[in-house]
């Protein structure tokens, strides 16, 4: 009896399709670029972070279950590369000064420095958020993904999710009020 169901589970895992790398890719490279980025990954060590992630995700196709959300596991994986990254030591040098935005031709001056301000007090206030937390409040407030499900991809139960979710929104409230103030106070 085991053997048949055993021969069912392998049918079963041969008939489902391994989703397609390349178009994986194409269609995700932004999304990954962006988590690394809110992670805390510094722009000069972006587009290797987000091409380990790929490898990664390479190794795993086999694994993915198509019948969930892509972004949630692919998510999972630059999680997991951004801290790595994060625990090696050459890696925990802070770098001063600012990164050169691109100029926006369509909005006027003013505008495009007050959408530069936003943008860096947010990730200000993201790094402001502890590491461990701050996926969950990517995933599920940026992301619009379910907290059941952020949980399923983290490998950590769904009161711990929404337990962090809670603690998450909370630094970040309280960094974004803390940076207003000093920008304020400036």
């Amino acid at each position: 009896m085991t053997d048949s169901r055993d021969r069912a589970q392998s049918d079963l895992v041969a008939l489902r399709a391994v989703p397609d790398l390349s178009a994986i890719f194409d269609d995700h490279f932004d999304f990954v670029w962006n988590a690394l980025q809110r992670l805390g990954v510094r722009p000069a060590d972006l587009e290797d972070l987000a091409h380990e992630v790929f490898l990664k995700v390479q190794a795993r196709l086999g694994d993915y279950d198509s019948s969930r959300p892509i972004r949630p596991w692919l998510f999972g994986f630059a999680y997991r590369v951004a801290a790595a990254h994060r625990r090696l030591v050459r890696h925990r040098v802070e770098v001063y000064g600012h990164a050169i935005e691109p100029v926006d031709p369509v909005r006027l001056p003013d505008e495009s420095a007050e959408a530069q301000e936003d943008s860096e007090l947010v990730r200000n206030a993201l790094e402001a958020v502890d590491f461990d937390r701050r996926p969950v409040l990517l995933l599920h407030d940026g992301e619009d993904i379910p907290v059941p499900a952020i949980a399923a991809e983290l490998g950590i139960p769904v009161n711990t999710a929404y337990s962090r979710l809670r603690v998450a929104r909370e630094e970040f409230g309280a960094a974004i009020r803390a940076l207003r103030s000093r920008r304020r106070a400036s």
